[in-house]
């Protein structure tokens, strides 16, 4: 499935080469556009529904995802598993939940996103949903790239795709790599 799931990305142009900024801050040759994917509502409901079967047994209440990259994630994993979802999302630099969705306390979460590298937004989600004495059940996102450094979240962490993808700082960028204009494609 893993294949299948990269040839998808090739095929849609949503693994990108080239100097990318990453949300986390560090520099990659290669970056993962999953709203260009996702953007095919048929491939959307399909990855999203292998997500959502590794995720199954789990038993959630609620899917959460963070904005803006987990929300197609997020609402396609809660269909395929008939559930609820519900998203975080920034506020002042933080994320936060709005828009009068709520978490009752004991409910059951499942935390979906599209790419994690540090998952820093992820356990920002998990932080929010534990402030409110809910459960985090499991984390599952379409492609985990952060290699050894694999977050521990508390919980299962299941994805897709697992890939690693070589990232620098900036102040420590190989110099083919520092020839390159920097780009920095995701969501703010």
């Amino acid at each position: 499935m893993s294949e299948d799931i990269l040839a998808l990305f090739r095929k849609t142009g949503a693994l990108l080469d080239g100097h990318f900024i990453l949300r986390s801050g560090l520099h990659s040759r290669q970056y993962f556009q999953c709203a260009l994917l996702l953007q095919d509502t048929e491939i959307a409901a399909k990855i999203c529904g292998w997500l959502a079967d590794k995720l199954r047994k789990f038993d959630c209440d609620t899917v959460i995802s963070p904005a803006l990259g987990g929300i197609i994630v997020g609402q396609e994993v809660g269909r395929s598993l008939s559930k609820r979802h519900i998203f975080v999302e920034k506020d002042e630099g933080k994320l936060v939940l709005r828009r009068g969705f709520q978490i009752s306390r004991g409910e059951k979460f499942v935390v979906v996103e599209d790419v994690v590298t540090r998952g820093g937004r992820v356990q920002e989600t998990i932080d929010i949903v534990r402030a409110h004495g809910s459960i985090v059940l499991a984390v599952g996102v379409i492609v985990d790239r952060s290699g050894e450094a694999k977050p521990d979240f508390g919980c299962p962490f299941m994805s897709l795709v697992e890939m690693t993808v070589e990232t620098f700082p900036a102040d420590n960028l190989p110099p083919h790599l520092a020839e390159i204009p920097a780009v920095k494609p995701g969501s703010k």
